[in-house]
């Protein structure tokens, strides 16, 4: 009896979140977290949750301007060790992208694994920021090589993660923070005191510097303060600039 050959799995993009613009000039790719090591396929609820409130706040902060914003579906769950799945999702996502709109910005904004994913990904060519939300990033071993940076150079890099992260710790994107900045300016971090992994505490507050870090990398519009003040001061001050409680409601009013 013939062998049935196992069907290849393939990454694809979720419909874009909220009305799509009649003409698309920037897109933001939304990266779910994953495991460190899984073959599953991740299932629809777990992959979205903790990307899609922050993509419809995008999404809606962006309309004017023609943003799309698509959740990226991973082919496994893991990220496999030097397989790295969802980074390579994440790439043939950014592909995709450029064949159903052309030669547009892209923000690749992950969390947790997906984190690493955006921040890994970075090189490709359509790629001009990263968001990373409490970015999952491998432990130091002097037998290993670092997590790239230079991939990093030309693009605007924001990082945020709670004190109290107890899932990804926090002084490890602090040192690949320090380690980009050193190729590239336009690298800031943020430091969410208190709270945990979920930044689940203030995510008013986080929602509101992603919105503001976003709009202006791909649209061109003026940063908040704190943004201004932390790419440009030099390290450790601006990969270590405190979010503010209540950030975001200045900018409302």
């Amino acid at each position: 009896m013939a062998q049935q050959a196992t069907p290849v799995r393939s990454a694809r993009l979720g419909r874009a979140l909220g009305p799509e613009p009649t003409a698309v000039s920037g897109v933001v790719l939304l990266l779910p977290g994953g495991d460190e090591t899984s073959g599953r396929r991740p299932s629809p609820m777990w992959a979205t949750a903790s990307v899609r409130a922050l993509g419809r706040r995008l999404t809606r902060a962006g309309q004017t301007e023609g943003l799309a914003a698509h959740v990226v579906h991973y082919r496994f769950r893991g990220w496999n060790g030097s397989e790295a799945h969802l980074a390579g999702d994440a790439s043939w996502a950014a592909d995709e992208v450029v064949r159903r709109y052309g030669d547009v910005p892209v923000c690749l904004a992950g969390v947790d694994m997906g984190g690493r994913a955006a921040l890994r990904a970075a090189g490709h060519t359509a790629v001009n920021s990263v968001l990373a939300l409490a970015p999952w990033l491998p432990e130091e071993d002097v037998a290993a090589p670092p997590e790239p940076v230079k991939q990093l150079t030309g693009r605007r890099v924001l990082i945020v993660h709670g004190t109290n992260d107890e899932r990804t710790d926090p002084e490890l994107s602090f040192r690949l923070a320090a380690r980009a900045k050193k190729s590239n300016r336009d690298v800031c971090r943020f430091e969410v005191h208190s709270d945990g992994h979920g930044l689940h505490q203030h995510r008013s507050e986080v929602h509101a510097l992603a919105e503001d870090f976003v709009m202006g990398a791909l649209f061109g519009r003026g940063l908040s303060r704190p943004l201004e003040d932390a790419l440009a001061a030099p390290p450790p001050l601006g990969l270590r600039m405190p979010l503010a409680s209540g950030f975001g409601k200045a900018l409302r009013h």
